[in-house]
C-alpha cells in the first residue's frame, strides 16, 4: 500500500522554529516530526511512501535517503512552486497506480490505517476523508455526513453562525486513482475547494470515516508544544517512543543534587548540573547544558542550548543552539536564535 504525505511547506505558523529546521523535521521527544508518522504508516503496511516536497529538501533527503534501512521504501516528488494539497499530489501522481493514502504533514494521529481501509473498501468509495471531532471547527473544513457516513457538504473555515458540524477534515485521505484526473498539471489546487466539492455535485461516492483516536494539528508553536507533552504523557502512541516516567540517554552526566520529575526525557550528551531542577512533561535535546540550580518545566529544548545558572524556563519551546544567561526568567515563550527578529518575544 502507498502513501504520498504532503509536506512541502515553509511552515509560516510554525514561525519562528521553522527559521532553523523545516517543518517536517521538527523534532517532537527528540525525532523529526515526520520520522514519527512514517513510522505510524509502515505498522499498518503502508511502506511505499512519498514525500511531496518543496521547500529546503536537503535535510530531508540526508536523514531519511531511500528508507531502506527501516524496511521502508521512500520516494521523493518535488514542486517548482506551490501546488497546494492536490496539486502536489497530481505532481507525484506518477507514483501511484492503485488505492492510495494521502496525509496533510502538519497532523499527528492514532489513526488505524487498517481500519479506515476496510471502510473505504467496504463502502466501494472514491474518496475517504478521516474526520475528527473539535470543539471549535472555525479555523479547519466541515464535512457534513449522513447516517452511513457519506458525505453531503463541505464548509471550509465558516464563521461560527455556518457551523453546521464540529467533524473536521483531518487531513487524511485514501482515493482512488481516477481522482487525480479531477486535478490539472502544474496548478496550485486544493482538495477542499478544488476536489472534494465538485465530486459531490457529480454524485461520487466520497466518504467520511470518524475518527475517535487522538488528532492534533501541529501547526501553531502552541499545539507543537501540546503534541510534545501528550507523547511523553502516553496520551498518543509513536513506536519511537515508549512511555516512561524518565528516560536519560547516553553520555549524560546528572549531579546528584539535580531533581528530575517526569514525565521527562533527557537525550544523548546532555550535563544537568548542581541543584538544576527539571519538571515534567519536558524534552531535552543532545548535547544540552542546564546550569546550576536552573529550573525547566513544562518545555521542549531541542539540541545544543546552554541554560544559565538560575535561569527559570517554563511552557517554552526553545531552538537548538539558543543560549539562556544567567538568571534568565523566560515564560511561554518560543525562543530561536536563528529568527531575524529579536527571538525572546513570541508568545506560544
Amino acid at each position: 500500500m502507498k502513501a504520498i504525505i504532503l509536506v512541502g511547506g515553509e511552515g509560516t505558523r510554525l514561525r519562528p522554529l521553522t527559521y532553523s529546521v523545516v517543518k517536517p523535521m521538527v523534532p517532537v521527544v527528540n525525532r523529526p516530526f515526520i520520522e514519527h508518522v512514517i513510522l505510524k504508516l509502515a505498522a499498518h503496511g503502508i511502506n511505499d511512501i512519498v514525500l511531496a516536497m518543496g521547500y529546503k529538501p536537503d535535510s530531508i533527503f540526508a536523514y531519511f535517503k531511500d528508507g531502506a534501512g527501516a524496511g521502508i521504501k521512500l520516494s521523493y516528488s518535488l514542486e517548482e512552486k506551490p501546488l497546494g494539497t492536490a496539486g502536489a499530489v497530481k505532481n507525484a501522481g506518477g507514483h501511484v497506480e492503485d488505492t492510495f493514502f494521502v496525509l496533510n504533514g502538519d497532523t499527528f494521529s492514532d489513526i488505524d490505517y487498517t481500519e479506515m481501509l476496510a471502510f473505504h473498501r467496504r463502502n466501494r468509495a472514491l474518496a475517504t476523508i478521516a474526520l475528527s471531532y473539535v470543539d471549535d471547527p472555525t479555523r479547519f473544513g466541515v464535512v457534513e455526513t449522513d447516517k452511513s457516513g457519506r458525505v453531503k457538504a463541505f464548509i471550509e473555515k465558516p464563521t461560527r453562525d455556518r457551523v453546521t458540524s464540529n467533524w473536521i477534515n483531518a487531513g487524511v485521505y485514501i482515493l482512488q486513482p481516477s481522482v487525480l484526473g479531477c486535478i490539472p498539471d502544474n496548478q496550485f489546487f486544493m482538495f477542499e475547494k478544488g476536489v472534494f466539492p465538485p465530486l459531490l455535485e457529480r454524485g461520487e461516492r466520497v466518504f467520511g470515516y470518524a475518527v475517535k483516536s487522538y488528532w492534533i494539528d501541529m501547526g501553531r508553536p502552541s499545539q507543537y508544544h501540546q503534541l510534545n507533552c501528550d507523547v511523553l504523557r502516553g496520551l498518543c502512541s509513536s513506536p519511537l517512543y515508549s512511555v516512561k516516567d524518565i528516560t536519560i540517554e547516553q553520555r549524560c552526566s546528572v549531579h546528584p543534587s539535580a531533581r528530575i520529575t517526569g514525565p521527562a526525557i533527557i537525550n544523548n550528551g546532555c550535563n544537568i548540573a548542581e541543584d538544576a531542577v527539571i519538571i515534567g512533561p519536558a524534552v531535552i535535546g543532545s548535547n544540552c547544558i542546564i546550569g546550576k540550580g536552573a529550573v525547566i518545566e513544562n518545555s521542549v529544548l531541542w539540541d545544543d542550548i546552554i541554560v544559565g545558572a538560575g535561569a527559570s524556563i517554563t511552557g517554552s519551546i526553545i531552538a537548538s543552539g539558543a543560549k539562556i544567561e544567567e538568571n534568565a526568567r523566560l515564560e511561554d515563550l518560543t525562543v530561536n536564535q536563528d529568527a531575524p527578529s529579536d527571538p525572546i518575544t513570541k508568545k506560544i
